[in-house]
C-alpha cells in the first residue's frame, strides 16, 4: 500500500510539474504577444501623428507685422514672428515687440489655429502704455483668442479692455 501511495504521489508530483513549465513558456508566449502588437501599434500612432503634423490652414510661419491702437492714443507698430512647431498641426511658437519712445508691447507663448477666424494665444502679453497708470506694466496671461472679421488679412485680440478700462486694439497683420 505505501508503495502505490508512494507510486502516485510522484506521478502528481511530476505532472504538476510539467505543467508549471508549460504555462511559464505560455506566459512569455503572451508576453511577447502584447509587445509585439505594443509596438505595431506604437509605429501605426506614430505614422498617423506625422499625417496629422501638416496644417490644415494655411501656413503662418515667418514675420508679421503687430500693431497696437488705444482710444486717444496713437497707433505703434512692430512684428511678431510665428515658429511652426514640428509635429504638431497648425501650431506656432510666436514673439512679438512693439517699442515706440516709453510705450510698449510684448508678446510671448503659443498659438493653435482652430479654425480660418480663429487663433487661441497662450501665453502673455505685457503693455507699457505712460497715458495708462503713468506706464504701468498691465499683463493679459493665459488663454486669449484672435479674430479675424476680413478674412484672414487681420486677427484682432478680443481681450480688449486694458487694466485701465480702456479699449485697445492688438492687431497682426497678414
Amino acid at each position: 500500500m505505501k508503495k502505490i501511495f508512494y507510486s502516485t504521489l510522484i506521478v502528481a508530483v511530476v505532472v504538476s510539474c510539467s505543467k508549471k513549465e508549460a504555462s511559464s513558456h505560455i506566459g512569455k508566449t503572451d508576453s511577447e504577444k502584447v509587445d509585439s502588437i505594443n509596438t505595431a501599434r506604437t509605429r501605426y500612432n506614430d505614422s498617423i501623428k506625422i499625417l496629422n503634423s501638416s496644417n490644415r490652414f494655411k501656413d503662418f510661419s515667418g514675420s508679421h507685422r503687430l500693431s497696437y491702437e488705444s482710444e486717444g492714443y496713437n497707433k505703434m507698430s512692430g512684428t511678431v514672428n510665428f515658429d511652426k512647431i514640428t509635429g504638431e498641426r497648425d501650431s506656432y511658437h510666436i514673439s512679438g515687440n512693439i517699442q515706440s519712445e516709453k510705450n510698449s508691447l510684448k508678446m510671448n507663448g503659443s498659438v493653435k489655429i482652430v479654425s480660418p477666424k480663429h487663433m487661441n494665444f497662450t501665453g502673455e502679453i505685457t503693455q507699457k502704455i505712460s497715458d495708462n497708470d503713468n506706464g504701468k506694466p498691465y499683463i493679459r496671461k493665459g488663454k486669449k483668442t484672435f479674430m479675424s472679421k476680413d478674412g484672414g488679412k487681420t486677427y484682432r485680440l478680443q481681450d480688449m479692455v486694458n487694466g485701465s478700462g480702456f479699449v485697445d486694439y492688438i492687431d497682426i497683420y497678414f
